[in-house]
């Protein structure tokens, strides 16, 4: 592990923050989940510019703007040298004295992580993901915009917590209304009659880069995808059901509550998009390298 840290690069045991840092003390900082194909930062200006957005959003500076950023992302991949990796940036408050105040923190952080990361096993991808819909609900947008990726994901762990406690691999979130929102930290879609299906952000989805990348490849590939709102009953009468997300990629689903969703998993569709997937990561367009 690689870690850029108050102005260098250092190994991970090496990093230290201050636990007077308001990241730490009350989550209140943004990050981005960015991963490294082939040597080179799979859609790197996307992540910026969705880093920035949630910047704005909640009254942050970024520390040298976004080119800053992407200097750091691409100095600190190249530090660690592996051509497939996993990127955590992070923008924090800083420091500042106890109390909620933001405006008490002068300048905000920078930590930008390099490492490797597997999110399931080989078997448990093999056979697709067992999901439970778990009883925490996602927050509206007037209480926390699902857009924000901010530090504060105590929602998501304690909803992946619940799932784990009860058997299953991942958790399945509701919204307000009863409605499907996501997984703990992925997209859901959903597959019927050859069509692709996924809920919008106004449901309390997050606007995902790898969502956003299936999209693409939906259209590429003529198979009509709609962001519609869902409920479970979506999953139920699903051809195929799957999960997207930086970590995870494209991940198939086989059980919701117990009740097996679709057929065998993968099915056909999620296997043409996964195998798309693979060749979108290797197009020079859509990653920045980082090797001299």
């Amino acid at each position: 592990m690689k870690v850029w840290l108050d102005g260098k690069i250092v190994e991970g045991s090496e990093a230290r923050v201050p636990v007077t840092d308001h990241g730490l003390l009350y989550g209140d900082g943004i990050f981005e989940g960015i991963r490294i194909y082939g040597g080179r930062v799979f859609r790197l200006g996307l992540h910026l510019a969705r880093l920035g957005a949630g910047a704005r959003a909640i009254g942050l500076e970024l520390p040298g703007g976004v080119e800053a950023l992407r200097t750091i992302v691409l100095d600190t991949a190249r530090a660690f040298g592996a051509a497939e990796a996993y990127v955590r940036l992070i923008v924090t408050r800083g420091e500042g004295p106890l109390g909620v105040d933001p405006t008490t923190c002068p300048t905000p952080r920078v930590i930008c992580i390099v490492d490797t990361i597997r999110l399931y096993p080989p078997e448990t991808l093999a056979r697709g993901l067992d999901l439970v819909t778990v009883s925490l609900r996602r927050p509206p947008a007037d209480v926390l915009d699902p857009r924000v990726k901010s530090l504060n994901y105590l929602n998501s762990a304690l909803a992946k917590l619940e799932a784990r406690r009860r058997g299953a691999d991942e958790a399945l979130i509701l919204n307000l209304a009863g409605q499907v929102a996501e997984a703990s930290v992925a997209n859901v879609f959903v597959v019927r009659e050859d069509s692709l299906f996924t809920p919008p952000a106004s449901d309390g989805a997050l606007e995902g880069i790898t969502r956003r990348s299936v999209l693409e490849l939906a259209a590429r590939l003529r198979i009509p995808a709609t962001e519609r709102t869902l409920g479970r009953m979506d999953l139920f009468s699903a051809d195929e059901v799957f999960l997207t997300g930086t970590g995870a990629r494209i991940v198939p689903v086989r059980s919701l509550d117990a009740a097996m969703v679709g057929g065998k998993p993968p099915g056909p569709l999620t296997r043409q998009l996964d195998a798309a997937f693979a060749e979108l990561v290797k197009e020079p367009a859509m990653g920045t390298p980082f090797r001299g």
